[in-house]
């Protein structure tokens, strides 16, 4: 398991420790079986893998075959409604009128006996439910033919599996930017089994130290990085198997009483080196009262900082904290004054800037901006870079101003900000420039940067991206190929009947609707929808293929909960996109076209993964991961269109930091050139999408690994 989680998340296939011998045979067809899916191996673990007995070789080719089959969406069947998909699909009323007549002839009775006003669709025989095996389906249809476009992903040999391990722990752990769900889990199962061994230096982002202190406190070991009151409450959350971001209710359990004593010490420890600590605690009140009741403060009267938490808490002390004293300067039309005290928590007051600038008087502006200037150095670089995209997009109104959580539910609202000037946006900006352009890491080899991942948006947040296969964060932007883009989403209930729809909405240059695909209408101007599943008790996908010669400006693909759980609900649901040429006709899931897949598991009735916009020189492929609140029930496409369209524009007009930003900082620093695809004769540090052969000795960044280069 431990070996299937490091090669999904790294790509690179930990080394087996197994007896040596002569396993080229299975060298060879794990070789075959990997280019079925999409998927080479390199030269060295070729040469791993035929060095082994044939036990050990065996077992390492089929978790190798496992884990990418898994990661790319092969591991289950895709079967389609309509036999013969993408032919022979029928139009959506004729299709219903047939299913109609079925009904009828099944029930002895006349068409006129049919009340098509209170027609319930589920109720027709054969619709919604598979009407054919997935092996009828495949044989329907002849063998994909290979393309030159299609993906080849290479998978490098690593270290022992517990190196890997311990490597990827410490990247995870010690990251400068918060991690998503998917990463979150794989933190908690490597924080077990590298609780003895080496800890990074600093844990920067706290709920990574309540997942690390969490494991900590159960195995009896020493917390680490504990300095502030929050940070205990969200430790108290994670072993409670709640949300460490504070953003969700905690329903607290028992502690044990060697528990209580460690938390309470920790609080104890943080108020009395610094009693303004205290501030903190108003911001999370609740939780903190019903700790309270769990950890029984007044039975340990050697701890009488941690006891004064829980006064804050009950408000039997008032304790008046950064934001609340600033937020009463700002009312009071002082605004000089709150960057002031704000300047006690730099991230805080860079956070704050543009409200500050905004409302600050003439004669405040100054003081304002140099509070802003002198937080810089001890802001994270993370706030820095966020900052210099914020500015990026306040020189002008947006057309609309989006707001999406950390759960990545979005909502819109009007952006009713006035614009900050542009000799302010350019002071600032430079000044940011000079600040991060210091912090970037030094590289003892030349920058050899893939053109690819110039359009990657900054990874400032893992909460803006899910798990899956080839996913970028929320904002990037990558080149489209081939003639026909094909969507399949893949879903498995729990416990209740569940009814996703895929479906896609098509926008003029202007964001204006311009047709839709679902199961209301499954063919539109080329594009074909391959049939409405309603139940996935076994599992089901919906496919659409989209021509690219489409007339739409913008193709969104949705998925649409309709009946049934939710998306964090299910056992399993996925969303991904193949390419393909016109030739290449046949079995509609074939991993080797699978250019991305990503996991479904955000909270509300509507997933929004991505738009696909038109160019000059092509298509591009945009990321969104939104999700919107929609209805309890029935939602569809057309009750959607204004929000989803409004959704889309905020997230394509909005200027987006990405890796070009820091690779032209470094271009002021050290040799930078971009890869043609020709192996450099010496040592780099490349920077790209996925890694080719390098010479010995270079130093590579890919996806997995692009957080790293955010400066601290």
């Amino acid at each position: 398991m431990l070996d299937k989680l490091l090669i999904q998340r790294t790509l690179r296939v930990p080394a087996s420790t197994g007896a040596t011998g002569d396993g080229t045979a299975v060298a060879r067809q794990l070789d075959v079986a990997l280019l079925d899916v999409g998927f080479s191996a390199s030269r060295a673990l070729l040469e791993h893998v035929g060095g082994l007995a044939t036990g050990p070789a065996l077992d390492l080719a089929s978790t190798v075959v496992s884990a990418v089959r898994e990661l790319v969406g092969d591991h289950v069947q895709h079967n389609a409604y309509f036999i013969g998909f993408p032919d022979g699909v029928p139009d959506t009323v004729e299709f219903w009128l047939e299913r109609v007549h079925a009904a009828v002839l099944a029930g002895g009775g006349e068409a006129a006996s049919v009340d098509l006003a209170r027609l319930n669709l589920l109720d027709l025989p054969g619709y919604g439910t598979y009407q054919h095996t997935y092996a009828d389906f495949l044989a329907a249809h002849d063998d994909l033919i290979a393309s030159a476009g299609d993906r080849v992903t290479v998978l490098r040999l690593g270290d022992t599996a517990e190196a890997e391990a311990t490597r990827l722990y410490l990247a995870l752990a010690g990251g400068s930017t918060p991690l998503g769900e998917a990463d979150l889990a794989v933190l908690t199962d490597l924080a077990i089994l590298c609780a003895d061994g080496p800890q990074p230096d600093r844990i920067p982002v706290r709920e990574n130290r309540a997942v690390l202190n969490g494991i900590r406190l159960v195995l009896d070991r020493p917390l680490v990085a504990v300095d502030t009151t929050t940070d205990v409450l969200r430790l108290a959350c994670q072993v409670s198997g709640g949300d460490a971001s504070l953003a969700s209710a905690t329903r607290f359990r028992a502690f044990r009483r060697r528990e209580r004593r460690i938390l309470l010490a920790a609080l104890n420890d943080v108020v009395g080196a610094n009693p303004a600590k205290l501030g903190d605690v108003a911001r999370h009140a609740e939780p903190w009262k019903r700790l309270g009741e769990r950890l029984h403060p007044h039975e340990y009267a050697q701890w009488p900082h941690a006891r004064e938490v829980f006064a804050v808490a009950r408000r039997e002390r008032k304790v008046h904290g950064l934001a609340g004293r600033a937020e009463t300067a700002i009312r009071g039309g002082n605004v000089g004054a709150a960057a002031s005290v704000l300047s006690a928590a730099p991230g805080l007051l860079l956070r704050s800037a543009d409200r500050l600038l905004r409302q600050a008087s003439a004669g405040d502006r100054d003081a304002v901006v140099d509070a802003v200037t002198g937080a810089l150095g001890d802001a994270s670089g993370r706030v820095l870079c966020s900052l210099r995209e914020h500015f990026d997009n306040r020189l002008a109104p947006a057309s609309a101003r989006m707001y999406a959580g950390r759960s990545r539910r979005a909502w819109i609202g009007r952006d009713e900000r006035p614009p900050l000037p542009s000799e302010l946006v350019a002071e600032l900006s430079a000044r940011l420039d000079a600040e991060i352009a210091g912090r970037l890491a030094e590289f003892e080899h030349p920058l050899l940067v893939d053109p690819a991942v110039l359009g990657v948006a900054l990874p400032l947040s893992g909460k803006a991206a899910e798990g899956g296969f080839a996913v970028l964060p929320r904002g990037s932007r990558t080149s489209i190929s081939g003639e026909l883009l094909r969507f399949f989403m893949y879903w498995r209930q729990t416990r209740r009947r569940t009814d996703y729809d895929l479906s896609v909405l098509l926008l003029d240059e202007r964001f204006h609707a311009a047709g839709q695909v679902s199961w209301t209408n499954y063919r539109h101007g080329g594009i074909v929808h391959s049939g409405d599943i309603t139940n996935a008790k076994t599992g089901a996908t919906e496919f659409i293929d989209v021509p690219l010669a489409t007339k739409g400006h913008y193709v969104v693909p949705q998925v649409y909960v309709y009946a049934g759980e939710s998306f964090d609900e299910v056992a399993e649901s996925m969303f991904g996109y193949q390419t393909r040429d016109p030739g290449q006709r046949g079995a509609p899931f074939d991993a080797r076209t699978v250019r991305s897949r990503s996991q479904l598991r955000g909270q509300g009735r509507v997933a929004l993964p991505m738009v696909f916009a038109k160019q000059e020189d092509g298509w591009q492929a945009v990321w969104l991961h939104l999700y919107l609140r929609g209805w309890p029930a029935f939602n569809r496409v057309e009750d959607n269109r204004v929000t989803t369209a409004a959704q889309v524009r905020a997230v394509v007009e909005r200027r987006y930091l990405t890796m070009s930003y820091l690779v032209d900082l470094w271009r002021g620093r050290t040799e930078v050139r971009l890869w043609d695809g020709r192996v450099p004769d010496e040592p780099v540090t490349f920077i790209g999408v996925e890694a080719p052969d390098l010479p010995d000795g270079s130093e590579v960044y890919t996806l997995d690994r692009l957080g790293e280069l955010i400066p601290e």
